[in-house]
């Protein structure tokens, strides 16, 4: 059960009725484990929730409820002040109606109902006076669902959980918020940022315009990892992802923003609160943080557009809600004014944004030093991308370098830094640091970046076991063949697929090139809790596929897959894209109230595989999962003079295995787009 405080508990609430996928969230979220996997979760409609917050006098960082579809019904120990909102529209209190935005006192006893929440919109808040105390994990209140830790136990509420309340001190004085609360509608429209991907590297011009010009769907798979739209194919730019993978749309893995609108194959997929951190999709677009209290409102079957603007615009939009939040008061006394005749502010004019925006920066390639470009990835981002888009093992160290003399500087305005192959995300506070400024102290630190070449990194070889042909890779396989796309080239079976797209003679030298190959881990949380992406050293071993399009709706924790040129094992159950091969042991263990680092595998570790049966993976699974055993890891070093060595011995048959594989893979191509 979730440790609690007892010392900050003012009363309790209990939960007569859970209603539909409630959870303990907080406004902030969970922040600084963006880089291992971790999303920030917290309250999705951070607008409506931290108004509702605000009005009850609690601190920024109290946590509430959110609800989805239908709210729960809950019973007070003592008096309480609450104040609901989003969209919630049949509550009652005692059998009373309730409205949203207004201060509401709960008597001890009371009975709370916050019945159905919309349409229009989709989720509905609680804010309690004093907050929801349960304890912290990984720094926030918030649940993540799918990881099973934050809120209460994890989970969503159930009936019979009493939840405990904090301490009334020092709280302001309660403001009646309805006039602030957002309209909700069924036909959207979000502001984005064009970029960091775009014309004509990836998408047409035409493309780009479609894309903005679209009234988007909400598709009926839409939840808090990501919001599926309908619509028209995307028109591609070029034919495939090369090494990155078989679609258009795959590209080397690099992080990605909340609110980044990713193509899934030829589906947008709105980046939610609990999504990944790190993936191979292209991102046309970013919504801007003002507007992504919208996605937690959208509704299957709502319709959206998206509307590109400027950064200036963004920046207003940012400011003027942050001050809504800081002083809801004065905003309510504004309101009332320009109702009694004032004249409101007028806003500068907004202009659409450019189909793909401008480098912040760019660097010519010199020496040792990669071409380096720095764009904007929404409002609050930067993506600095190296080299052409390829892997190369010269260009990832390099990345690595200079993120280590970024994390080095320690600058308050940097909230996260997530490596990719060829890449870094890193989030700002732009307040503290604006975007523009970054960028050029980037462009200086990149000048100063040792030669890859002659670096030796001190990192560990990892041994794990590997059930090949696991039943949970083939339910897995089995589920998305009945329920999404049984047409696809990969199905019924990733491993014929990958023989087939890389010329190999029989099933089983998928399994024995897997299990003969050491792979260097270039990155973590691709796909969730510390999960690692990996390629193999020597490039005999890497097997090139594609991902699934569209992605699976579920994937057992701790398979295996590979996708383009790279391997993952994923650290929890859940969506997914990659190629099944197997399954293995956790690479994630977390322990309420640890303060021990939950993620148990390193940037460039090397991993090799070792064959086992299910019957011993299911053992050894049991035993890290209970803390009784760890993985089998040794010091190693990792250096490219290796890697230049093994490819100056076997450069002959290197380039024969990539010139086969090559020829089958535009050869797989083909036969898919006739299908």
């Amino acid at each position: 059960m979730t440790v609690v405080d007892s010392a900050v508990r003012t009363g309790t609430v209990e939960i007569l009725s859970p209603g539909l996928q409630t959870s303990v969230q907080d406004l902030a979220g969970r922040g600084g484990l963006w880089d291992v996997g971790v999303p920030p979760s917290g309250a999705w409609d951070d607008l409506s929730f931290g108004l509702a917050n605000q009005a009850v006098g609690n601190p920024p960082d109290a946590a509430g409820l959110e609800a989805a579809l239908t709210g729960p019904t809950l019973r007070f120990a003592q008096r309480t002040l609450v104040c609901l909102a989003g969209a919630v529209c049949e509550a009652t209190l005692d059998g009373r109606p309730v409205r949203p935005g207004v201060v509401t006192v709960v008597p001890a006893g009371g009975v709370l109902d916050m019945g159905r929440c919309g349409a229009p919109g989709m989720r509905g808040y609680l804010a309690v006076a004093g907050g929801i105390a349960v304890a912290r994990e990984l720094g926030s209140r918030s649940t993540f669902l799918l990881g099973g830790f934050g809120g209460l136990d994890g989970r969503a509420l159930a009936a019979g959980d009493a939840l405990p309340l904090g301490r009334l001190e020092n709280l302001t004085a309660p403001v009646d918020v309805a006039p602030l609360l957002p309209p909700l509608v069924k036909d959207w429209t979000l502001r984005v940022l064009p970029g960091p991907h775009g014309a004509p590297e990836y998408l047409t011009e035409a493309g780009v315009a479609a894309l903005f010009a679209t009234a988007w769907t909400v598709d009926h798979r839409a939840d808090r990892t990501g919001i599926r739209l309908v619509g028209p194919a995307p028109q591609w730019a070029r034919a495939d992802g090369g090494e990155a993978g078989l679609h258009p749309s795959n590209i080397h893995d690099s992080a990605y923003p909340v609110g980044g609108v990713m193509l899934s194959g030829d589906t947008p997929v709105i980046v939610g609160p609990d999504g990944p951190s790190l993936g191979g999709f292209v991102v046309p677009c970013v919504v801007i943080k003002a507007d992504r209290w919208m996605l937690a409102q959208l509704r299957p079957g709502d319709t959206v557009r998206l509307l590109p603007v400027c950064p200036d615009t963004a920046d207003r939009a940012n400011a003027e809600r942050a001050a809504l939040l800081a002083e809801p008061a004065a905003a309510v006394a504004r309101r009332f004014t320009t109702a009694l005749g004032g004249r409101p502010p007028v806003a500068a004019p907004s202009r659409p944004g450019p189909s793909a925006v401008p480098a912040l920066t760019e660097l010519a390639g010199d020496g040792p030093r990669p071409r380096l470009v720095i764009r904007r990835a929404g409002d609050h981002h930067l993506l600095v991308e190296a080299g052409p888009a390829e892997l190369d093992l010269h260009v990832r160290v390099w990345m690595h370098l200079l993120a280590q003399q970024l994390r080095g500087l320690r600058l308050v305005g940097v909230r996260e830094l997530v490596e990719g192959v060829r890449s870094m995300l890193i989030q700002v506070d732009d307040r503290a640091l604006p975007l523009p400024l970054l960028a050029d102290l980037l462009a200086g630190l990149a000048t100063e970046v040792p030669d890859p070449e002659t670096v030796t990194l001190d990192v560990r070889e990892v041994m794990l076991p590997l059930a090949l042909d696991h039943a949970s890779a083939h339910e897995a396989m089995a589920r998305y063949a009945r329920s999404v796309r049984p047409d696809a080239p990969w199905c019924p079976d990733n491993v014929e697929f990958i023989r087939r797209i890389n010329d190999l003679d029989r099933r089983e030298d998928v399994f024995d090139i897997v299990t003969t190959a050491t792979y260097l881990v270039v990155g973590l949380g691709d796909v969730y809790l510390g999960a690692p992406v990996a390629v193999p050293i020597d490039p005999r071993h890497r097997l090139v596929t594609t991902k699934y399009d569209p992605a699976r709706t579920w994937t057992p924790q701790n398979a295996v897959g590979i996708g383009g040129i790279y391997l993952c094992v994923y650290g929890m159950e859940g969506p997914g894209g990659y190629q099944l091969v197997g399954r293995t042991v956790p690479v994630w263990r977390h322990v309420v109230g640890s303060d021990e680092r939950p993620w148990l595998l390193r940037q460039f570790d090397r991993l090799r595989f070792v064959p086992v049966s299910a019957d011993e993976l299911a053992e050894r699974r049991a035993a890290i999962k209970a803390g009784a055993a760890d993985l089998d890891a040794r010091p190693a070093t990792f250096s490219l003079a290796d890697v230049r060595a093994l490819e100056a011995a076997h450069g002959t048959e290197i380039a024969a295995v990539r010139s086969r594989r090559r020829a089958a893979f535009d050869a797989e191509r083909a036969r898919w787009s006739t299908r």
